[in-house]
Formats: C-alpha cells, structure tokens, sequence
C-alpha cells in the first residue's frame, strides 16, 4: 500500500471513529435520560457496541502508526442537538434508525474502496452490529421492547461506568482509608490521655511525658498493626473456608445448593418462578453458583475483603502520626506552656481527623469535626485530673 493510499486508508479510519465515539455518547445520553428500565437498558448496550467499534477502529489505527483521535464532539452526543430536544425521544430514535442505515450503506462502500483486508473484517464485523440496531431501533419506536441480554464482559463495562457515573463528583475512599482514620484517631485518642495524665502528675515534666508518649506510640502502633492484619486475615480465613464448604456442597448436591439460593431469592421478593429462573442462569457455570452461594452466606465477597498487610500497614504507620502529634510539643518546651500547646494542637488535631471521616461517611465535616473535638477535650480534661490526683498520691 503507498503512502497516499495509506493516508487515505486512516483519513477513512479516523472518520469511522469519530462517528461511533459520537453515537456511545449519543446513545448513553439517551439511556441516563430514559424512564423506562429495558428502554434503558437497551439504550445502553446500544452505546456499549459502539464503544467497541471505536475501539476496532483504534486498534487498526495503531496498526498502522497513525494516532488514536480525540473525539471532537459533544458530551451529549447529538442527543442535545436542536431537532432532537424538539422532537423528543421518539424523533431521536428515528434519527438514529436512520443514522444506522446510513452508515451500514457507508461501511459497504468502504468494502469496496479501501483494499485492506484486516478493515474489511473488522468493516464485515460492525455491518453485521449496526443491522442488529437498526432492528433494535424499529422495535424501539414501535414500543416492542425485546429482551436484552449482555454477555459477562459486557455485563461488567455496563455496571462500571454506572457506578462511575453514580459517583462522579462524590469523595469515595479506598479501601484502606477507613484503617488509616480510625489509626490516627485511635493513636492520637490514646496518646493524648497519656500525655495529659503523666502532665497532670508532674506539671508538665517533658522528660516523663516523653518517655511515656513514646512508648505509647510504639505500643500503639504495633498494637494496631498486628490487630488489623489478623482481623483481616481471619476475615480472609473465613471467606475461603466457607467458599470451599459451598463448593464442596456444590460437588456432593447441587440441586439441593440451587433450592437454597432460590429461596434466598424468594426472601428478598421474587417470585418462586423468578427466582429459580434466575438460579438457573447463574447455576450454568458452577463456579458462579459456588461464589453467589458464599455471598450470600458471608454478605461479601473476595473483591470486598481487605489486604492484611495493606490494613497492617495503613492501620501501624497511622496510629504512630496520630500519637505523635500530642508528644511533640514536648520535644521543644515543658511546664504548663507545652500543656497548653499539645492541648491546642491535639484538639486541632481531633478536629482534622473528625473532618476527614466525612470521607467514608454521609456526616457533614465540620459536624463531624466538632465532635471529635469534644470527645477529645473531655477525654483530655478527665485524664489531666485523674493525673493531678496521681500525684498528689504519690506525693503523700
């Protein structure tokens, strides 16, 4: 192939791109837009296929060297277009059953005048997609809605960028977070009684409070550390052991494990007939039956479990940076003046870590800020005082 044909051959390419990125966009815009769940749901795997297209067109485009294109096109697709948001869904369906049409007769000529064979087969690949949603389309506009069925890949591609849409613009926390927060809160918590007690017996001893503050934090965080690693390997534990109990339960009766799923079902509000329906499409390979079966029975699954090592790690090194916070005021003072301050700043300190809960909860921040705070200060006020009386005793 020479260098014009070549040129011709991406010129074409590129244009196949740009139009199927604009019909998913188009398509997806209509089925966030949608009221009726299969229109939806139809909608949506019509934006999912063409999706793949752009990415066959991708690929071939790599193939030959050229660049992958930015979409040059609006969000919405033509979804927001001016004759759509008159005519409303229906004229925008028929616009697009007609947008199909054209581009099976489009992708036929490219048949015939681009000569390259691994386009052809990918060209041969997408007709064949594009009449199946043209028939889609009509049974749309008529309101015949035939039933949808994706493919476990599809499947998976459809419910994440659900849920990434569901999520866009919301804070969501890794898995980790969540050992990170209650680390720094349970070390800074901990740490902060101590510093404020062992203040209270001795006026604000710096050598006393450090020696103390400084075990603390090593107990603290190896405390933390090794109880979060065995929770979540006893979790872990516990996952597998009842996952190899399903499947061995699976091997020995699977039409008594398929009941009991069914059942499981029925609970939850399907029907009898529903419910075994739905069994029988997860039950078609068995290690989805075994994975349902053990969801089901632990209310989790093996994505949900957390890292030992990972909540080890977040959960020790947390606990530490929360313990140190009171103890460091007392590297550079002592008296009542580094009281005041690790008082101050272990307070500021509660604030912060309240705040950040908001992260992994529905609490506004400042709320939630203000009542670590106040647990902080009370237990910081308690703790001075059981000191004080410490020392008096000691002291007599």
């Amino acid at each position: 192939m020479d260098t014009r044909d070549t040129e011709h051959l991406v010129e074409a390419l590129t244009s196949n791109w740009q139009t199927e990125m604009r019909g998913y966009h188009t398509y997806n815009t209509l089925a966030k837009r949608a009221t009726d769940p299969q229109q939806c749901r139809s909608l949506h795997s019509l934006a999912l296929a063409e999706k793949h297209h752009a990415d066959l067109w991708a690929t071939r485009l790599t193939a030959l060297d050229a660049p992958v294109p930015e979409y040059d096109g609006d969000e919405s697709g033509e979804a927001d277009s001016l004759a759509n948001r008159i005519g409303g869904l229906e004229l925008a369906l028929r616009r697009l059953e007609l947008d199909e049409s054209r581009d099976i007769a489009r992708y036929g000529k490219q048949i015939e005048d681009l000569g390259d064979q691994p386009t052809i087969a990918i060209l041969k690949e997408v007709i064949e997609d594009e009449r199946d949603h043209y028939i889609t389309l009509g049974n749309l506009i008529r309101h015949h809605l035939p039933s949808t069925k994706l493919d476990p890949a599809q499947a998976r591609r459809a419910l994440d960028e659900l849920m990434a849409a569901r999520d866009h613009g919301k804070p969501k926390a890794a898995s980790w977070i969540g050992d990170a927060i209650y680390g720094v809160n349970d070390g800074l918590g901990a740490i902060f009684g101590i510093v404020s007690g062992v203040s209270g017996a001795t006026l604000g001893n710096a050598r006393f409070v450090l020696i103390a503050g400084l075990a603390g934090i090593f107990a603290s965080a190896l405390s933390m550390g090794s109880g979060a690693y065995l929770a979540a390997k006893s979790e872990r534990e516990i996952y597998e052991a009842e996952y190899e109990r399903e499947r061995e339960a699976v091997d020995y009766n699977e039409p008594e494990a398929r009941q009991l799923l069914s059942l499981i079902y029925q609970v939850r509000g399907l029907t009898a007939e529903d419910a075994d329906h739905f069994v029988g499409h997860i039950a078609a390979k068995k290690g989805q039956l075994v994975d349902a079966l053990a969801r089901e029975r632990l209310h989790t699954s093996e994505e949900g479990l957390s890292k030992p090592w990972v909540s080890a790690t977040s959960g020790a090194l947390s606990t530490a940076v929360g313990a140190f916070i009171p103890v460091l005021p007392f590297f550079f003072m002592a008296g009542i003046p580094a009281i005041v301050v690790a008082a101050i700043v272990s307070l500021l300190a509660h604030f912060a870590v309240g705040a950040a809960k908001s992260l992994i909860t529905i609490r506004s921040w400042w709320s939630s800020g203000l009542e670590m705070t106040a647990i902080g200060a009370l237990e910081g006020a308690v703790t001075y005082v059981i000191g004080i009386g410490i020392g008096h005793l000691a002291g007599s």
